[in-house]
């Protein structure tokens, strides 16, 4: 039985997903994960325990060669590039990871490579900021290793700036992120804004050889002052031309960034001057938007991405319906979960296949830019993306989230 070695966070959907693809393709799993390691199995899952904040040490305790490797979420995308490196299995390597998980390091690799890329430039998060004022506007601010949007924010004027530049500061000195220790999360992020409409690509890479898988349209405008995603669609409505340079765009980035071998996932801007790289992460796309994208006779990207990590990715891949999309439900405000109304009539609309609520009763949620997750996820499927997108749009509107007042939470002083 093949055997993949799977990197993930102690707990969450996407490592479920993912074990669960695994079971339902008779290939064994082994679970390393960011948790405790003098509690002995507190889970019961005989899990690996791991430390994202220090790849080097987690990468030598993973000594058995498996037949491929998965990373689930950014932090765990260097220590499979550190373990599929030692034991020879093909992945990404550690460098092409370390340029991917740093945005100033990514966007000078674009720079050189002749890409189209914002003006930008990184401030030390305990710099005096009135110096970094002195920029053009509108501008974005966003930390470095931080993903999903979380602590980024645009700043339209010097005031803004200023509220925005404290705000991430508070943002990078809450508990959940300085415990990684990570050097990524001292700094800030400058840069231009860039304007227009904002895509996404999923792809799978072997051998240094670019799949494309899908290329989403992102029809909520993405302006500011935070970029809440939502909807995700595909096929693209987009001009054959448009398509055709976004995956153009997209193979120079990732050989740029040196990527080889397993998932990315890339966004990017298109205006009149062509595109522009975003980023790209050296792994699928996060949370449950993996079940946007299955396809024949009936696989999940969960289980492509792990077939191709042991060597068995199907030849052909038609997706199963003509368009799909998916909205990730926008965090309705801050507070304690409650309750929620209204799925059964959402899962009632026609065109919509599913609707996961992950947030639990009694979690808190927290809007961006501080948030770091959705309360959910709607899921759509039908002839064509314009029907998709208002099914989503339908079933949204008959969610109502129930929400207690919460304590903010304080961030720590700063060293």
């Amino acid at each position: 039985m093949p055997r993949i070695l799977l990197i993930a966070a102690t707990t969450g959907y996407q490592t479920r997903a993912f074990a669960d693809a695994a079971h339902r393709l008779g290939i064994e799993v082994t679970l390393a994960t960011d948790r405790c390691h003098v509690l002995e199995d507190p889970w019961r899952d005989r899990a690996i325990a791991i430390r994202f904040e220090d790849p080097e040490e987690s990468a030598r305790r993973l000594t058995d060669i498996p037949d491929g490797i998965v990373a689930v979420a950014d932090r765990s995308t260097s220590i499979a590039a550190l373990v599929a490196q030692r034991l020879g299995i093909a992945w990404h390597p550690p460098e092409a990871v370390a340029l991917c998980r740093n945005k100033n390091l990514m966007r000078a690799a674009f720079q050189s490579a002749g890409l189209k890329t914002p003006h930008h430039f990184t401030v030390p998060l305990d710099s005096d900021q009135r110096e970094a004022v002195r920029t053009t506007y509108p501008c974005v601010l966003k930390p470095l290793g931080l993903s999903a949007s979380r602590g980024v924010i645009r700043a339209n004027d010097e005031a803004s700036f200023i509220e925005a530049f404290t705000e991430i500061r508070r943002i990078l000195n809450l508990p959940d992120i300085r415990r990684h220790h990570d050097e990524a999360d001292r700094a800030i992020q400058i840069e231009s804004y860039i304007s227009g409409k904002e895509f996404a690509l999923e792809g799978i890479m072997t051998d240094g050889e670019l799949q494309v898988l899908a290329i989403f349209d992102k029809p909520d405008p993405l302006e500011g002052p935070y970029f809440e995603e939502t909807i995700y669609l595909t096929p693209s409505r987009e001009s054959a031309s448009t398509q055709q340079a976004i995956v153009e765009t997209c193979l120079g980035a990732v050989r740029a960034l040196g990527l080889a071998h397993g998932p990315i996932h890339a966004e990017m801007r298109v205006n009149s001057e062509g595109v522009f790289m975003l980023e790209i992460a050296a792994r699928p796309i996060g949370g449950l938007c993996a079940r946007v994208l299955r396809f024949q006779p009936d696989l999940t990207l969960e289980e492509l991405v792990i077939l191709h990590a042991v060597g068995k990715m199907p030849a052909d891949l038609l997706p199963v319906a003509a368009a799909s999309g998916v909205m990730m439900i926008p965090v309705p405000g801050s507070g304690v979960l409650e309750s929620v109304e209204g799925v059964d009539r959402a899962r009632s609309i026609p065109l919509i296949i599913d609707i996961a609520i992950t947030a639990k009763l009694g979690e808190r949620l927290v809007p961006l830019p501080a948030g770091a997750s959705y309360p959910g996820f709607i899921f759509a499927e039908g002839p064509d993306p314009f029907a998709v997108e208002t099914a989503l749009r339908r079933a949204h509107a008959e969610l109502r989230f129930h929400l207690l007042s919460a304590l903010p939470t304080l961030a720590p002083a700063a060293d």
